[in-house]
């Protein structure tokens, strides 16, 4: 497939689910190459589905997630793992290996995926960890490491072979408001610096006034908005009006939406490959 750098990622009325659930129906939608995208929204909408979705992990019920005309739900074997080593993935805990050093875990991509030699993988993970402010602690094992600094770790390893996309889910939770407000503004670095696509699952509208240029919110298994920061501050659509208004825990925005019982998928579909470490 072509290079997705410039593309944006579209969906198309898309119905995903899991356990013969339905939990997105009929979603549309864009995210805009080139810039940082929220996907907003309380517990149980539907924001790990459709991050599962945008990296090929689960194929939907119907509907498509593509990157310029190409349908991610068609691609299998190596034009799968080619696409997914076009994206840089930074998880909720880092997701790093207690048993490997800062630098290793950092390089463990490019060891695993690319020809180049100890040497050139050494000052490629010097140079990322020196981006998120970590270089000193390069030969630090993750326990000994604050829950801000793994965090800033995974995402130095989420950019290490400099992926065109960066897909973040809940960058800022868990941290306290000083790392949160660090972490946003490594976001909107790399996205500046680096030009990358950055695609950010959160609950945090701080986060989301300090990142956003567009935003998508999760309501009721569908897109209650899609469109730009400023439309989104502007709106009088009353349920997004009450999101806004104050900063909820994702308990009370789970709770402001009104109940709905989850709808029977018609034909259920085995999801797709586990992700190859990249």
């Amino acid at each position: 497939m072509n290079p997705i750098q410039a593309w944006d990622i579209t969906l198309t009325k898309l119905t995903a689910g899991y356990s013969g659930l339905v939990v997105l129906r009929d979603v549309n939608g864009c995210f805009p190459a080139g810039k940082i995208s929220v996907i907003l929204g309380g517990s149980g909408c539907g924001k790990s589905t459709l991050l599962r979705h945008i990296l090929g992990l689960n194929k939907p019920v119907s509907g498509s997630i593509s990157l310029g005309d190409q349908d991610i739900a068609s691609l299998s074997g190596r034009k799968l793992r080619r696409f997914r080593r076009q994206l840089g993935v930074l998880f909720q805990d880092g997701a790093l290996l207690g048993s490997l050093t800062l630098a290793e875990n950092i390089g463990l991509p490019l060891k695993e995926h690319t020809s180049l030699s100890k040497r050139e993988i050494k000052d490629i993970v010097l140079t990322k960890l020196g981006l998120v402010g970590l270089a000193e602690f390069a030969e630090y094992y993750p326990s000994q490491l604050s829950g801000g600094m793994r965090k800033r770790a995974g995402l130095a390893r989420a950019i290490v072979a400099d992926p065109p996309i960066l897909l973040c889910d809940e960058p800022t939770s868990g941290l306290d408001p000083i790392n949160a407000a660090h972490m946003d503004n490594l976001l909107k670095d790399m996205n500046t610096r680096l030009g990358v696509t950055v695609v950010v699952v959160s609950h945090d509208l701080d986060s989301l006034y300090a990142v956003a240029d567009h935003v998508m919110v999760l309501a009721e298994g569908t897109a209650a908005f899609n469109g730009g920061l400023e439309e989104l501050k502007a709106t009088n659509d009353p349920y997004l009006r009450r999101f806004l208004d104050r900063n909820p825990s994702e308990e009370d925005l789970a709770a402001s939406i009104p109940e709905s019982t989850p709808a029977p998928i018609p034909t259920p579909r085995k999801p797709g490959s586990p992700m190859e470490r990249a």
